[in-house]
């Protein structure tokens, strides 16, 4: 580093007023510097216009809709609202948003002149040659104002990229809030489902038990054979081995849900499983891919793209010469009587740069480039993974229902069906066997519609969540 500029003005005892006038035009000079780096332009990712190939122009979303209005529920509701008031990953994210909020203010304020006040009384000896000593005491009051004169746009670079760094907290804070959303109505739903599956398993018990208890009498009777007898109570068993396993699985869901409202001690309450826990039920089509853009995922990825050019024009205008202004005004004087006495002022500028580095700067200058080049390779594998994952979301959205149909189909058949095999095995005319294949097929129909019902309201969260709605 070399000082090209530095001239300085000491005078003592002049009754004049502090130059503010400098400062002024100094200021205006700044404000008018050049600002040299690329300026920042989004890149380009080519995608389908629309999300679906109706012919329609329908721009609605269900991602413009609020949370409350597409989880009708309201047990569901209040869970979600515990958990946005009390979750920790949200408390965390918030604190980020204030920590770059005070960061972005520092940047903002290496813009404008440092004031700085200076009291200060000292006493020196002097004694060259072994025999003059000499007392040089010295008090003094003193302002001093420094400013860095933003020549090439260094600090507004790095006041852009502190702005950028704010927004992205933002879009990252929204992002918590939509994935907390999200995984509380999954996790509600699964639990629902989960209190239900238990409930045809112990209603399929009771049943199970009648069948041993009618298969035993038979056997007694010398209807049948103890091999149907025996079959009963396997079929009894197998049955009660869900039960411990269901419960295990909703004491665990019970207690992810208690850690997401941020109380460990929170009893999870719930109705009972209902397609009337959302309010959604169909899907406008013809979604644009445009939406995406208002995904957090999607802006915050941006914001970070933002910042990073920022960071390559800090580093770029690193390369060349800084101008400092410093200036004091005050009083000094060897003697505290005189000190008021004795007004001083004190002007400097220095212009700093570099002559011969290695090519540190320049090398600095090179890795943010490629820092930028990433950026702009994670925002187009965002938008992209942001718009696969919202069309996924549509075709299972669209295809819960056919399943759920073909389900409740299968479940009213398998009901049927079990019903007349126990009405044929008491009359004698099929076995035992046959109607354990009859119940066991009409469990699983159970099972499956229950599933299926979860399903249709887990693929509504999930679309909801690629539409980026819920914040």
């Amino acid at each position: 580093m070399i000082n090209y500029l530095n001239f300085r003005k000491n005078m003592t005892r002049l009754n004049i007023k502090f130059p503010g006038v400098v400062l002024i035009v100094l200021l205006s000079l700044s404000l008018g510097a050049c600002k040299l780096g690329q300026k920042y332009s989004r890149p380009e990712v080519y995608l389908p216009q629309k999300f679906q190939q109706e012919n329609s122009t329908d721009t609605f979303s269900i991602g413009d809709m609020k949370w409350w209005d597409i989880y009708t529920d309201t047990t569901l509701q209040s869970l979600i609202r515990v958990t946005l008031k009390n979750n920790k990953e949200l408390k965390i994210a918030e604190a980020k948003v204030k920590e770059m909020a005070a960061r972005k203010r520092v940047d903002t304020a290496n813009l404008f002149p440092q004031i700085m006040g200076n009291a200060y009384t000292q006493k020196e000896a002097l004694n060259y040659g072994g025999d003059n000593y000499k007392n040089d005491p010295e008090i003094g009051i003193k302002a001093a104002i420094s400013w860095e004169v933003d020549l090439w746009g260094n600090l507004r670079w790095a006041n852009d990229q502190g702005k950028a760094e704010v927004l992205q907290s933002i879009e990252n804070q929204r992002a918590v809030t939509i994935s907390l959303i999200a995984r509380v109505a999954q996790d509600y739903f699964e639990l629902v489902a989960l209190d239900n599956e238990l409930s045809i398993v112990k209603q399929t018990l009771k049943a199970r038990e009648e069948g041993v208890r009618l298969a035993k009498l038979r056997f007694e009777g010398g209807l049948t054979s103890e091999t149907s007898y025996q079959q009963a109570q396997v079929e009894y068993a197998r049955t009660a081995t869900h039960i411990p396993v269901l419960e295990r699985d909703i004491a665990m869901m019970e207690n992810e849900i208690a850690y997401l409202t941020g109380d460990l001690n929170f009893k999870v309450k719930r109705t009972e499983i209902s397609e009337d826990l959302v309010g959604v039920t169909t899907l406008p089509v013809g979604l644009p891919s445009t939406l995406l853009e208002r995904r957090p995922d999607v802006k915050a990825a941006e914001q970070k793209l933002i910042a990073a050019n920022a960071a390559v024009g800090v580093a770029y205008t690193n390369r060349f010469p800084r101008l400092t202004l410093t200036a004091q005004y005050g009083v000094e004087s060897e003697e505290f009587s005189n000190l008021f006495k004795s007004p001083m002022y004190f002007l400097s500028g220095a212009l700093l740069g570099p002559i011969f580095d290695m090519g540190r700067r320049q090398s600095a200058y090179r890795a943010q480039q490629h820092v930028f080049e990433q950026e702009c390779y994670n925002y187009e594998k965002t938008v992209m993974n942001a718009f696969t994952e919202t069309r996924n979301a549509i075709i299972a959205f669209n295809k819960t229902k056919a399943i759920y149909e073909s389900v409740a189909q299968l479940e009213k058949s398998s009901k049927a069906t079990v019903e007349l095999a126990q009405l044929q095995y008491i009359n004698g005319v099929i076995g035992y066997i046959d109607v354990l294949d009859a119940q066991r097929s009409y469990f699983d129909a159970q099972v499956g519609l229950s599933n299926a019902v979860r399903d249709k309201q887990l693929a509504l969260v999930r679309l909801y969540k690629a539409l980026g709605g819920g914040w």
